[in-house]
């Protein structure tokens, strides 16, 4: 989970105003695919009110086709990951997979609406870039192509569009999507995103190729085989943190501050540069428009990866899982898995096991896992009717609720790792409230919590402290 710090608990902060060409076959749509996608499309993009009614989409602990997914709550309060996997995505080849990790109060909320929302903003913007080529190409046939003509002995010329088009095409829509999402969780009448916000990993496997775009520090990883036929772990992704010298320069430049607290000199964060917060451990993330001005952004990278026989998996996972466990371990985990259908709940199981360990005196962040099995072959045994994992942990973690405390963990020195603050779930200052968001019921703080960034948490987190709002400017 990512997440802020701060120094001074009394800040106050006044809220902000929440105003703010390639060829067909460069999207790998044959043309049986795409009449089927045009009659299909609007019922996609418009039924976000009715997400759970389109086929081929799962968003909770299941299996598909082609994946499995698993998401189990840490020992903070409310679940803030959120993850997808949409098959059959665009078209019958086509995989959407996604894991959100959120931070601040209405992190949550945050994830969730990315998951729900930006897979469609991505499609409409495929879609719409590869209208825009076809209109392109009508009008080159019907006028003067003379100068267009390409030599008929060139194979590759006249048979393959460039890999760099098709790659411009692909990064074009991530980077619409991605702005168009954050564009929304700005103006969202009834979702405070100002100090809340989410990371996102996203992939689309589509053939043998792999488009990825994300912001944060969730992470993509790839199992493959080398010559020796041993499976090894590839990263996908790069953690979008504060230390990497590009991001750190860029949100000085926007006046934003980079420093790390004494007593957790390897974390760098984000800091306003009039107050001591939020100290968000991330250098991109959907909303968190407190530090939008100051250098934080949710432009995603983009990179595009030819899949290989030797690629057999990729996993997407929040910063909980590979918090404890290497990329090596999480690939191990998958290749030993006894079925395919159970590897994101062991991963998980893993996780949990390893927190606890290493950990004791740390409270276990959530996770959630997706695991994408490159040939689209599953099991067919149950991930929960027919599985049994004995982990003690897995069965009270994913009851849902956080309530049990850990004794004695002030006792210990503080784990210098960077996570999203939230307080204790038996926190007597911890409220709750319904809210409706685009007709979902979700549970939210209410304006009188005490949120406070170190309270009941014996580790570093990814918010040191929440920039306060006075009581002249309420939230939105």
């Amino acid at each position: 989970m990512g997440g802020c710090v701060s120094t001074s608990s009394e800040s106050t902060f006044s809220s902000r105003s929440n105003a703010e060409s390639t060829s067909r076959s460069c999207f790998g749509i044959s043309m049986s695919a795409r009449k089927r996608t045009r009659r299909t499309l609007s019922d996609h993009v418009n039924s976000l009110q009715n997400l759970s009614s389109i086929p081929n989409r799962i968003f909770s602990n299941g299996r598909s086709r082609s994946s499995c997914i698993f998401t189990q709550q840490g020992r903070k309060g409310i679940n803030q990951d959120a993850m997808i996997v949409w098959e059959d995505f665009m078209a019958e080849d086509t995989i959407f997979c996604g894991v959100f990790d959120g931070h601040g109060p209405f992190g949550h909320l945050v994830a969730r609406k990315v998951r729900d929302t930006l897979p469609s903003k991505l499609m409409a913007f495929l879609r719409s870039g590869e209208a825009k080529q076809n209109e392109s190409s009508a009008a080159c046939c019907n006028g003067d192509v003379s100068s267009d003509v390409v030599d008929p002995e060139n194979e590759d010329l006249r048979s393959h569009p460039s890999s760099d088009v098709v790659n411009s095409s692909w990064r074009e829509a991530f980077l619409k999507s991605y702005k168009a999402m954050d564009k929304d969780l700005r103006s969202h009448p009834s979702l405070d995103c100002f100090c809340s916000g989410s990371t996102a990993v996203t992939i689309v496997k589509q053939g043998s190729n792999l488009f990825m775009g994300y912001i944060g520090d969730s992470r993509a990883v790839l199992g493959s085989k080398d010559n020796s036929d041993v499976m090894v772990a590839i990263q996908l992704t790069v953690d979008l943190k504060p230390d990497l010298p590009k991001e750190a320069e860029r949100i000085k430049r926007c006046k934003g501050r980079v420093f790390a607290l004494q007593d957790e000199p390897e974390v760098q964060r984000v800091w306003l540069p009039f107050d001591d917060a939020p100290g968000l451990a991330m250098a991109r993330a959907f909303g968190d428009f407190c530090l939008k001005e100051y250098g934080v952004i949710s432009i995603p990278e983009f990179s595009h990866r030819i899949l290989t026989d030797r690629d057999k998996f990729v996993v997407l996972a929040s910063d909980g899982v590979w918090d404890v466990l290497s990329n090596e371990e999480v690939v191990d985990i998958v290749s030993s898995a006894p079925s395919r259908s159970s590897a994101a709940r062991i991963i998980v199981d893993s996780a949990a096991r390893e927190w606890k360990t290493k950990y004791p005196t740390s409270k276990m962040d959530d996770c959630a896992v997706v695991c994408l099995f490159l040939d689209r072959k599953m099991d067919a045994e149950s991930d929960y009717d027919e599985q049994c994992f004995s982990s003690a942990t897995l069965q009270s973690n994913h009851s849902g609720n956080a309530a049990d405390s850990d004794d004695g963990q002030n006792s210990e020195p503080s784990l210098q790792r960077n996570f999203t603050v939230r307080p204790s779930e038996d926190s007597e200052s911890y409220k709750r409230a319904p809210v409706d968001i685009d007709g979902n019921q979700e549970t939210v703080v209410t304006e009188d919590q005490n949120w406070s960034g170190l309270e009941g948490v014996t580790r570093v987190n990814s918010l040191v402290q929440l920039p306060r709002f006075s009581q002249d400017n309420p939230k939105p």
